[in-house]
């Protein structure tokens, strides 16, 4: 009998050997990541993505990441891209779908498809200024996979939990976050 070769595309070993090194070198696990935004017109602005700090250094993307927010046109807006609370669920869709590949990788499981769709409810009240006992964020999220892969419905949700579990995203935005903002 042949074993069968499961690739969802991650390299768990690199993952791995990545771990053991920096259990040794902690200080190499410190990273600084870094958006810079810039206001375009009215609600639009674009944000860009290129440079971070780790591994000691500081290090680039092959590319210039580039991310274009606004507001919808119901908010009297030119709608020129995604709201910037979007961006945000795109961004805990996107570490908890990376962390079901890499968790199904590392437990040989064949991934065939993964959809995450997520849904985060919102009272505008509290950003219009109308209520202000009004949350501005979000009031909760709502996050459902449709996963379809060579394993039992328990190994599935198995991977959606390890995935919540080591999501920075999902850290991010279910704990508090220390922000300091400055004005130069």
């Amino acid at each position: 009998m042949t074993a069968v070769q499961v690739n969802n595309g991650v390299n768990v070993q690199a993952l791995l050997d990545a771990r053991e090194a920096l259990t040794n070198a902690p200080e190499a696990a410190q990273f600084k990541w870094r958006a810079e935004c810039k206001w375009v017109n009215g609600t639009h602005s674009s944000s860009t993505v290129e440079g971070f700090f780790g591994l000691g250094d500081e290090q680039r993307h092959r590319t210039t990441f580039k991310f274009d927010a606004d507001h919808p046109e119901v908010f009297a807006s030119e709608d020129n891209g995604a709201t910037p609370v979007e961006l945000v669920l795109v961004g805990l869709a996107s570490c908890l779908t990376a962390g079901v590949a890499a968790v199904a990788q590392n437990r040989e499981i064949q991934l065939k498809s993964v959809t995450a769709t997520l849904e985060g409810g919102m009272d505008i009240a509290g950003i219009l200024g109308i209520d202000s006992d009004v949350r501005n964020g979000f009031d909760g999220i709502n996050v459902h996979f449709n996963i379809d892969a060579d394993a039992s419905q328990e190994d599935i949700e198995a991977l959606v939990a390890q995935s919540q579990k080591r999501s920075a995203v999902f850290d991010i935005v279910t704990n508090p976050t220390n922000v300091t903002v400055e004005v130069n």
